[in-house]
C-alpha cells in the first residue's frame, strides 16, 4: 500500500488538520530520514499553502487545531504544536498550546526544525541567565500594563513564557492577559 493510500485510510479521507475533504495530498513532517506514513500527514491544499507560506496564514482557519491536536498520530501532533507555536500571539492558540501534552520523543521532533536564529538572539534576564521558551520568570519591579488597566506587581511569577524576535522582550500571561515584558525587569525562576 502506498503512503498516500495509508494516509487516506488512517484519516478517513479527510485533512488531518482541518477535516476538509478537498484536494488532499501527503505532506512530510520534517525532519524526515525515511519517507513513510508515520512521518507524513494528509493535508488539504489550503493547510499546505499556509504551512509553506506563513505570511498567508489565516489564524481563524487554524482554530481546527482544537480538535486535531488530540489525535494519537505523532506527525499530526507535531504539526499542531508547530502551528500553535507560530500563532501563540493569539490567546486561543496559546491556551491550546498550554493544554497540549506531547511525549518526550514527539516534543523533540516538534522542536527539531526551530531555526538557529532563535538561539543567535537569545534572551537573558536581569541577572544574565538565558531564557528559553516555556521557562518561568518573576517580575523584579512593579510594571504598569498600558491598555490593560492594571499593574503587574513585583514578585509575580509568569509561567510558560514565549520568546520574541527581539531578545529584550518576552511574552507571557499576567492576570489572564498576554503581554510583552522587558527582560531587564525579570529574573528566571527555578
Amino acid at each position: 500500500m502506498s503512503i498516500e493510500q495509508t494516509l487516506l485510510q488512517r484519516s478517513d479521507s479527510k485533512c488531518e488538520l482541518c477535516g476538509s475533504t478537498d484536494e488532499l495530498s501527503s505532506y512530510e513532517v520534517a525532519p524526515v530520514e525515511t519517507a513513510d506514513a508515520d512521518h507524513c500527514i494528509l493535508a488539504c491544499n489550503t493547510c499546505q499553502q499556509q504551512i509553506n507560506d506563513p505570511q498567508q496564514m489565516d489564524a481563524n482557519h487554524w482554530r481546527c487545531l482544537n480538535d486535531s491536536m488530540w489525535t494519537p498520530v505523532p506527525a499530526v501532533q507535531v504539526m499542531a504544536w508547530r502551528l500553535l507555536k507560530q500563532l501563540d500571539s493569539e490567546n486561543w492558540a496559546q491556551d491550546l498550546l498550554d493544554m497540549l501534552y506531547l511525549e518526550e520523543d514527539v516534543q523533540t521532533w516538534a522542536e527539531a526544525t526551530q531555526t538557529d536564529d532563535d538561539e543567535a538572539s537569545s534572551s537573558v534576564d536581569s541577572n544574565g541567565a538565558t531564557l528559553n521558551a516555556g521557562d518561568s520568570v518573576t517580575l523584579i519591579k512593579d510594571l504598569d500594563v498600558k491598555g490593560a488597566g492594571f499593574t503587574a506587581k513585583r514578585g509575580t511569577m509568569v509561567k510558560n513564557i514565549s520568546l520574541t524576535s527581539n531578545p529584550e522582550h518576552i511574552e507571557g500571561r499576567v492576570n489572564g492577559t498576554r503581554i510583552v515584558l522587558l527582560t531587564k525587569f525579570l529574573k528566571k525562576s527555578n
